[in-house]
């Protein structure tokens, strides 16, 4: 019989699944402001945050609820050869034309753009656009610049902020939207909820504040990293409750767990 662990483990393997999304107060402001935001005359929107911050559920959310109101396509995996991304844009905006990676150029899809303006608003979302080259992210502009085709760009926020200095975004973007780490309280809520979800009551309800206090110094209130974290925990505690079950809690998830958990992660050094 696999323990009562396993279930809470598998929980937090992390993903991107709109199954296992967690409304919170913050998450449901950004996708307002998202929303909002595509409604507005922008031709570049700029979504914003370190990663695990939720930047690419938020566009397959977005692109989800919007799929039956907007012509809304998310490329979530960078297509870093030119010929590729302009293949498929180009696809995207003949809906049923034929015709081979040779042909496709810039001037064809910006051509085309214009030809479909006023008729078809098409947004694109592009995540982990930190992948793209200056000179892509230019291309990428200029396509914007038609007014046909407008472009929500996921990207990672670095230490030194560099990307976001570099010259395609200073004068491009129009509106941004930064996603930001949890706090301890909206943490707590996100654990509790995900665990709630699979109907995991004692075990959310063994998860304390001043625990909880402790796992969010160790992840910094990044959701990735909580969801790495939890994992261990659940993992470990899965240990003990096969082989040493004297040696655990069920009513409460020990300081200690969380600390064995951290060294294992590297969060902590012994």
């Amino acid at each position: 019989m696999k323990s009562r662990f396993y279930s809470a483990k598998m929980v937090f393997v992390d993903s991107i699944d709109l199954d296992d999304y967690i409304e919170l107060d913050s998450s449901v402001r950004a996708f307002e402001k998202l929303k909002e935001s595509i409604e507005k005359p922008l031709k570049m929107i700029l979504v914003f945050g370190r990663p695990g911050t939720g930047k690419s559920i938020l566009l397959n959310r977005l692109q989800t609820k919007l799929k039956h109101q907007k012509e809304i396509h998310y490329f979530d995996t960078p297509t870093v050869d030119e010929k590729e991304f302009f293949l498929k844009l180009y696809g995207v905006l003949n809906q049923n034309e034929t015709f081979s990676k040779e042909d496709v150029t810039l001037t064809m899809i910006i051509e085309q753009s214009k030809k479909i303006r006023g008729e078809r608003e098409i947004v694109i979302l592009l995540d982990e656009a930190q992948i793209y080259s200056s000179e892509m992210m230019e291309k990428i502009r200029l396509i914007s610049d038609t007014r046909a085709v407008k472009f929500v760009v996921s990207l990672h926020k670095t230490d030194n902020e560099e990307l976001v200095a570099k010259e395609h975004f200073k004068s491009r973007i129009w509106e941004v939207i930064e996603l930001k780490n949890a706090t301890v309280e909206d943490q707590q809520s996100y654990v509790h909820k995900k665990l709630l979800k699979k109907n995991l009551f004692e075990i959310a309800n063994s998860i304390k504040s001043n625990e909880m206090k402790l796992i969010h110094a160790f992840t910094k209130g990044n959701y990735r990293e909580c969801n790495k974290l939890m994992y261990t925990i659940f993992e470990i505690s899965e240990y003990y409750d096969t082989n040493e079950p004297t040696k655990i809690r069920y009513d409460k998830v020990s300081s200690k767990i969380i600390e064995m958990a951290a060294l294992k992660l590297g969060y902590l050094h012994a």
